[in-house]
């Protein structure tokens, strides 16, 4: 029986090639949509599943009055090992910054390297190419290169024994060589060495001080329900109140598994992480592209469902039963859906290797993967059920006395309205993406062309790294020498990511209970002019004044948070980080982390705190001799390291990335979903102009004009798009509005958005039923009445 509902499937399919093809066009392209998000999506959900005990590993995330952080002190690992039975083994990473690693004559700087400590492969799962596991991190001048990384300084993997010198100070032996990091892994580096001793600066530091990612490995038989984990977050908050009485931030632990996608509240976290929210809402533009996709095979069927009356009827008198018709009908289906996947796969592996730009990342669609082949099979059965069941059952229920009158066959009013319900959800998908599309545009024009506070443009920085940073009164007075150094300013850290934050701010009339976050950035007395930041009250920090390294300017939610106004808070004491001095002026806000995140506090140091970058402000056309006399500066302090600089614009606006590619893919999908609904709209308009020839000749006889009856044809159809533009308004304004609300600056969503959308779609589905809708109306009515 099955070859025989295939056989005839193939048939028919052959016999309507224009239907067949417009079906399988819209099905391929609406999977292959869907794959290539879906695809995204489940890289997003692999991040850490790699690892062994992947399930059983937390982070410790410190709370401070809320600020987050994923940091804890150097003590907390070994005295919650040894005071908490649940936990197994913790480790430790503290990240180094930067160093300059060297191997005969190749040097390179590397940035993605971590101090570990022994414990790390008891916790991780990161396989060993050479070394062991037990003991690679145990000799002190030891370290771990990746595969890629051994390559690079000695051309091969068999590299034990072989010494790294870092910093032209210190000499290490490799004594493990990892495989390269998986892209799916939350952490990711190219070398690990050893923690330092306990007695070394690093390891000594204050429960205060929160400068260690801290990871916990939870013993296999301990339950993991947010009750028992509630519980290990309140043994680790006991021992930080009995170690640091007076340190007010509260600890957690976060599930691995959580921390790619629910990090994004974080400070000071790794590079790199996802977002929850983008991950849902690419889920469902996934599932509402295919939905579309399938509402097109549904109505398509439904409509031309009286061609085949006559067949179900003669197939009922000879003894067909009705399940027997459904599955004729579900082979049809299923015939469609598996043609429409194998092109959905091709279009698919086309397109992979130009999708990096689109998603930010490399996908693979890995065939050898059982989740995705399961996905694909489950995808395949779903769809063929979603498009095929609804026109089985309906096509196999005509009554064969009916159909073999020989009258006309009449749709009945639930299949007419089922079709139009579906046409309407076809629409309000489309307006929905128009209106996402249009407001995502909005905000990220918002954000670029905001005003923050101080002109980004122009502005060119170098890093003081290596033996820069030991040059900062040498630079200094070469910078002074060169005629114009109001244009260069040497500052602690840029105005575009995470500035260093403390607690340590005391003032006079401060609550002893009150302990808020400030952001503290080291300046001197150009930063002003070269960052045009404007001065509210008081004055800037001067070389005239000897005092100034130990004074202060405060922006004006500091002013407001200490309970000062402009006029009273000059000449105040203020203590930052244990160093008193005086508020010697006040900056309007400005905006110095991106616009996702609101101004907070703010306290600029003269001093007392280190210089990590040079800054200029270069004229219109000159950006190329800043840029070379940055580089003479470079290569006469820091020849070992490869020259570095940046523009504060364009770093500000890869900060938007995300956005960039939410619009990009709300564009693409809003335009395929426009696509895929017309295309089922040309064959809907076709079937019904056929269906109303006759109807259309009788009334051009009693004289009815081409508009009219373009207007009769095509009525129907519009009325179904401005009730899907109704449908679509209050969805789509609660939806962008709670997208909106994760910004601290953000615009106001416009009111003609709504029904520009809906106009949009209106013209293209106009546009699109009116080649047929014509083409009916200009029919000679003598052919049309000829067989009456």
């Amino acid at each position: 029986m099955f070859k025989n509902h295939f056989k005839v499937a193939i048939r028919n399919l052959l016999k309507n090639k224009g239907l067949f093809l417009i079906n399988i066009s819209g099905l391929a392209l609406g999977i292959a949509c869907s794959l290539l998000i879906l695809l995204w999506v489940q890289n997003e959900r692999s991040y850490d599943r790699f690892h062994e005990h992947a399930s059983e590993i937390y982070r410790v995330i410190a709370d401070d009055r809320g600020q987050k952080y994923p940091l804890s002190g150097a003590r907390l690992a070994a005295a919650m090992e040894a005071q908490i039975p649940s936990i197994q083994t913790t480790v430790r990473l503290k990240p180094n910054s930067s160093a300059l690693f060297e191997a005969g004559n190749r040097k390179f700087e590397e940035r993605a390297a971590y101090f570990a400590d022994p414990t790390f492969f008891r916790v991780f799962s990161f396989p060993l190419l050479a070394g062991d596991t037990a003991t690679a991190l145990n000799r002190p001048d030891g370290l771990l290169l990746t595969e890629r990384t051994a390559r690079k300084y000695f051309g091969s993997v068999d590299v034990l024994g072989k010494t790294l010198r870092m910093n032209d100070k210190q000499n290490f032996t490799v004594s493990g060589v990892l495989q390269d990091i998986p892209a799916n892994s939350h952490l990711q580096f190219d070398v690990l060495m050893p923690m330092p001793g306990r007695d070394s600066n690093m390891i000594k530091g204050e429960w205060q001080s929160l400068g260690f990612y801290t990871y916990v490995l939870l013993k296999k038989d301990v339950r993991r329900t947010a009750a028992s984990i509630g519980k290990i977050d309140g043994f680790i908050n006991d021992i930080y109140k009995k170690a640091a009485p007076d340190f007010l931030a509260t600890f957690r632990l976060q599930p691995l598994l959580d921390v790619h996608l629910h990090s994004s509240d974080l400070i000071l976290d790794m590079e790199g992480h996802g977002n929850m929210q983008y991950v849902n809402i690419f889920t469902v533009i996934a599932i509402f592209i295919l939905l579309v996709a399938c509402i097109n095979f549904i109505n398509l069927a439904t409509a031309r469902s009286t061609r085949r009356a006559k067949e179900i009827g003669l197939r009922k008198v000879i003894g067909a039963l009705r399940m027997q018709l459904v599955w004729q009908f579900l082979t049809e289906s299923i015939l469609i859906t598996f043609f429409a996947i194998l092109l959905a796969i091709g279009i698919v592996l086309l397109v992979l290797p130009v999708s990096d730009s689109l998603f930010g990342k490399h996908l693979n669609i890995g065939f050898g993967y059982g989740r995705l082949l399961t996905g694909l099979v489950c995808l395949f059965l779903l769809t063929s059920l979603v498009s095929g069941s609804y026109p089985a059952l309906f096509l196999s229920s005509f009554k064969p006395v009916k159909v073999l009158k020989g009258g006309p066959v009449k749709q009945g009013k639930n299949s007419i309205l089922l079709r139009n319900m579906l046409v309407v959800v076809q629409f309000t998908v489309s307006v929905l993406l128009i209106v996402a599309t249009t407001i995502i545009y909005n905000q990220l024009h918002y954000m670029r062309h905001r005003d923050l506070g101080y002109d980004k443009e122009n502005l060119v920085y170098m890093p003081l790294k290596g033996v820069l940073s030991q040059k900062i009164p040498s630079l200094r007075a070469v910078v002074k020498d060169n005629g114009q150094p109001g244009n260069s300013t040497f500052v602690s850290e840029l105005p575009i990511e995470p500035l260093s934050g403390t607690v340590g701010v005391v003032w006079d009339g401060k609550s002893s209970d009150a302990w808020p976050m400030f952001s503290a950035i080291g300046v001197d007395e150009n930063f002003l002019n070269v960052f045009k930041v404007h001065l509210l009250s008081g004055r800037w920090f001067s070389s005239t004044y000897g005092t100034d390294s130990l004074n202060y300017v405060i922006n004006e939610k500091a002013l407001h948070l200490m309970g000062f106004d402009a006029g009273t808070a000059i000449g105040q004491p203020l203590s930052v980080w244990g160093h008193k001095g005086t508020i010697i002026g006040i900056v309007k806000d400005f905006n110095f982390k991106p616009l996702q995140q609101p101004i907070e506090p703010l306290v600029m140091l003269g001093s007392n705190t280190r210089i990590g970058y040079l800054v200029t402000r270069a004229k219109p056309g000159a950006i190329a001799g800043v840029i070379d006399n940055m580089k003479r500066l470079w290569m006469q302090y820091n020849a070992s390291y490869d020259f570095e600089y940046g523009f504060i614009d364009q770093d500000l606006a890869k900060r938007y990335d995300a956005e960039q590619r939410l619009e990009m893919i709300f564009n693409f999908s809003a335009l395929l979903a426009i696509f895929i609904s017309c295309l089922g709209l040309i064959g809907l308009a076709a079937f019904i102009a056929e269906q109303r020839t006759k109807e259309v000749g009788i009334r051009k006889v009693l004289g009815a004009s081409v508009s009219g009856i373009l207007f009769l044809v095509s009525k129907n159809f519009l009325w179904l798009v401005l009730l899907a533009a109704v449908i679509a308004t209050p969805l789509a304004w609660y939806g962008m509005n709670k997208w909106l609300d994760s910004y601290a600056f953000r615009i106001n969503i416009s009111w003609w958005i709504f029904p520009a959308a809906g106009l949009i779609v209106l013209l293209i589905t106009l546009c699109t039923i009116s080649f047929h809708s014509i083409r009916t109306a200009m029919v000679n009515p003598v052919k049309s009445l000829r067989t009456e």
